[in-house]
């Protein structure tokens, strides 16, 4: 069925829904149907059928939401768009998804109006705008029925190695990710979500979102991250979701104790990798353990830390139920236990292929079924998967294959180094050399001979970095991950 008919059944009776302290508003659960239901009858006004696309470049707000909402009402390909893409980047995506219908900021409506023959409306962080100007007071709508493999949410990858592809998220993919989540983290009565992840990706749309949702639980909504914010606002929550770049700040604010968590319940990590001491830190100084987990924008989350048993730091955990994995080496065959190969799943939270790409789709999956993730990875006796990097970012030196992870892991446990980037560069010798791109402690006096020094007994020689830059941070993007692509542009002469 249409995942908002899910949401509706498990939500149905509860309270208190949005409650946003920054934006001084808050909303119930009664409210998502009502207003959800004036904006679907707004898109209907607007000609969307079932199946159109809605681009979405809009400000994280509560009717950000409940446009989101009114999209799978109607049976529309909902798409949100980051708000830092600029002019060049709007218009692929825009020719390529063809909308019906675009609701953005007001400052960017005159660009998108020169942009598209589709019909431009506009909502500001409030929610006020052309979108919701003279809304009709009719808050009845019944929801369009959708198959599970109908598409409910288009969103676009990263577009690191090319063009950004749209991946098709099914209505079925997103019920059954979304309910697999919630039994793995144990959601319960009372839970109080807070939320201060951007909503135009699957951690802070699908996961973050859902979740709640899913479980009639009230969300703390803040616009943005502040590590003040979140601090304050913690003692009044159950469950926190975060990035690892949030947890290293949250880490370095002086608010951040025991008791300030002594009500919460769960802390989850994930889009990017989180180092060991950022695991250990956080649990010294507050006396809970993260969950870190790993998923993608194809997959939504595939594995998860448990919540009873072992939390191992440097992995991220089983597979969640429903979902398979293999390990394979590049011949096909599966690789032996602790072995890093290519890392393949399977199961019902796999999107449905990339729009309009159908050999891309095509070269994406194995005869047998399994998406290629493009990660690398290593499965221990226990079953915990370990992400040791990206297939694009293995190096191959003098025909030896090195995992940035395991280099990056060496660099990070040296005294005041607060993290590495480990990339491979042309070399004239060994074809590809080791590059490290390190981030120190000021206070703390390190210089690439100390460095290499000390990786001399951790490290095989042919693992070691060659090269050594330091930098005062490294580059990411607005989901935490590390921009090696921008790395290697800049370290390559």
């Amino acid at each position: 069925m249409n995942i908002y008919e899910i949401f509706r059944e498990r939500s149905r009776d509860a309270g208190p829904f949005i409650l946003s302290p920054d934006l001084e508003v808050q909303f119930t659960y009664e409210d998502m149907e009502t207003l959800s239901g004036q904006y679907a009858n707004r898109l209907l006004e607007l000609a969307v059928s079932p199946g159109d696309r809605v681009i979405a470049q809009v400000h994280k707000s509560p009717q950000s939401l409940f446009l989101y909402f009114a999209c799978l009402r109607v049976g529309a390909i909902f798409l949100p768009l980051n708000t830092a893409y600029l002019d060049e980047e709007l218009k692929h995506f825009v020719e390529n998804a063809e909308p019906s219908v675009i609701v953005c900021d007001p400052t960017k409506e005159a660009l998108f109006r020169s942009l598209t023959g589709a019909q431009v409306r506009t909502m500001d962080v409030l929610g006020h705008g052309s979108f919701s100007d003279g809304l009709t007071s009719n808050t009845g709508f019944v929801t369009i029925d959708r198959d599970d493999d109908d598409i409910a949410v288009m969103l676009y990858t990263s577009g690191t190695t090319g063009r950004p592809k749209g991946a098709m998220i099914s209505h079925g993919n997103l019920a059954t990710n979304g309910q697999a989540l919630h039994k793995a983290w144990q959601w319960q009565t009372g839970d109080v979500m807070l939320h201060a992840l951007p909503v135009f990706h699957v951690h802070g749309l699908m996961v973050a979102t859902h979740l709640p949702v899913l479980n009639g639980s009230p969300i703390i909504f803040l616009t943005d991250f502040n590590p003040e914010d979140v601090t304050r606002l913690l003692p009044s929550a159950t469950v926190y979701m975060g990035v690892p770049t949030n947890y290293t700040r949250l880490i370095g604010s002086d608010r951040l104790n025991r008791e300030v968590c002594s009500n919460m319940r769960l802390f989850t990590s994930g889009s990017a990798p989180l180092l060991e001491p950022t695991f250990n830190n956080f649990r010294d100084l507050t006396g809970h353990e993260i969950v870190e987990r790993y998923g993608m924008t194809e997959t939504g989350m595939n594995t998860s830390n448990p919540l009873d048993g072992e939390r191992k730091p440097g992995t991220v955990g089983p597979m969640l139920a429903g979902v398979t994995a293999k390990i394979i080496d590049d011949d096909g065959r599966e690789v032996a236990t602790d072995e890093p190969g290519n890392l393949l799943i399977k199961g019902p939270n796999v999107f449905m292929g990339y729009w309009k790409l159908p050999e891309k789709t095509k070269e994406g999956f194995t005869g047998d079924g399994y998406f290629k993730t493009g990660d690398l990875a290593t499965r221990d006796a226990d079953g915990y998967i370990s992400i040791v990097g990206r297939n694009k970012d293995m190096i191959i030196s003098g025909g030896l294959n090195v995992y940035p992870k395991e280099v990056e892991a060496a660099i990070d446990k040296i005294n005041g180094v607060f993290e590495s980037a480990v990339i491979g560069l042309p070399h004239d010798d060994f074809g590809e050399g080791v590059c490290a791109i390190v981030v120190c402690d000021p206070a703390v006096s390190l210089d690439e001979t100390e460095i290499l020094l000390q990786l001399k007994s951790r490290l095989a020689n042919f693992k070691r970095p060659k090269w050594i830059h330091f930098e005062p941070e490294l580059p990411r993007n607005t989901m935490g991950k590390v921009q090696k692509n921008l790395l290697r542009e800049k370290f390559k002469s």
